[in-house]
């Protein structure tokens, strides 16, 4: 729990107070940083449950195949340092980091202390990640996005009456968007290649796309794979074709780091030829991957950041098939 423990009769006190004077949960997170959660914590063994979908989600997204320049099942795309099995490892061991944050986060609200220990507790996943791939960087960036989303969904985990799947998921978004917004006060300044391709591209990155809200997971991913679906697509060519449309529109910086902006414009202009196509399942449509991949090899990129994205997209929608909190929640936006 974030802040000092109160009395019980003065903490509920104050908190019907606060209730009935402030507007919404992000009132509530601005005035009263440190005190109680207005939700009850989840249930005991929820923490582990999520740290389950985290860990599926990142080996849904490894084992997709195909995947422009990404590691897959037919091999290690634009990586020389990457391959299934070493993502599966890395997936493996971050299992116990998600749960770590989950649990870090039962009670709390958004704010700068729950911030710095979430961020502790990151590095010390990474630190695990590294040991389990032998130094290969696989899920660095899946650790920022898809860890907030774990921690949003355990301040977020009870659907309010008559929230739509998607209503759910923006709530979940939103919260681990308002942790994402304070600062770490345990940070070490950083000279990252991430960094690096912000301030040259002027791009928000990983960072930005957390504080915003994970647009390219809610608005984007969400919508795309439930489009697909509808239109009876096989889930692998959903899925497929979701990572397409986040590739179309995300400022990649794993691409700018690597291929700069000719791999930016090769990575979003071949993507929506695909889907312009028909999508992965068309022959017009695989025709237009084929040509996606071979430009995004030449250039030596390789859209991690949107596979990052793919992963927190599959996360998502499997708390919305599986909400817990006492009742499924279907999609109905």
């Amino acid at each position: 729990m974030v802040g000092r423990p109160l009395h019980a009769a003065r903490a509920f006190s104050q908190l019907v107070s606060a209730m009935r004077t402030l507007a919404s949960l992000d009132a509530l997170a601005t005035h009263a940083e440190g005190a109680a959660s207005i939700f009850p914590p989840p249930r005991s063994n929820e923490a582990a449950r999520l740290a389950r979908f985290a860990r599926d989600a990142l080996i849904d997204e490894a084992r997709l195949t195909p995947k422009p320049a990404l590691v897959d099942a037919r091999g290690s795309g634009a990586h020389v340092d990457l391959d299934l099995a070493t993502m599966l490892r890395s997936a493996h061991a971050l299992e116990p980091t998600f749960e770590a944050l989950a649990r870090a986060s039962r009670g709390a609200l958004p704010g700068t202390a729950l911030r710095t220990d979430l961020a502790r507790i990151g590095r010390s996943g990474e630190a695990a990640m590294m040991r389990a791939t032998q130094g290969s960087n696989a899920h660095r960036g899946a650790i920022w996005i898809v860890g907030l989303l774990v921690a949003g969904a355990t301040i977020s985990h009870t659907p309010a009456p008559g929230d739509s799947g998607y209503a759910h998921a923006a709530r979940i978004c939103e919260t681990a968007a308002q942790i994402a917004r304070y600062d770490d006060l345990l940070a070490q300044p950083l000279s990252s290649n991430g960094e690096r391709v912000r301030e040259r591209y002027h791009v928000g990155g990983a960072r930005r796309e957390a504080q915003d809200g994970f647009p390219h997971a809610l608005r984007v991913g969400l919508p795309a794979l439930y489009a697909a679906r509808a239109h009876g697509s096989g889930e692998a060519h959903a899925r497929v074709n979701t990572l397409l449309a986040i590739m179309a529109s995300l400022d990649d910086t794993c691409v700018l780091h690597r291929a700069g902006l000719a791999g930016r414009a090769a990575a979003q202009q071949g993507a929506q030829r695909v889907l312009d196509a028909g999508g992965i399942a068309t022959q017009a449509g695989r025709a237009a991957f084929d040509a996606l991949e071979r430009a995004l090899l030449e250039l030596n990129a390789s859209p991690g950041g949107a596979a990052d994205l793919l992963a927190a997209t599959l996360f998502i929608d499997t708390l919305i098939q599986h909400r817990i909190g006492g009742r499924t929640v279907s999609w109905n936006n």
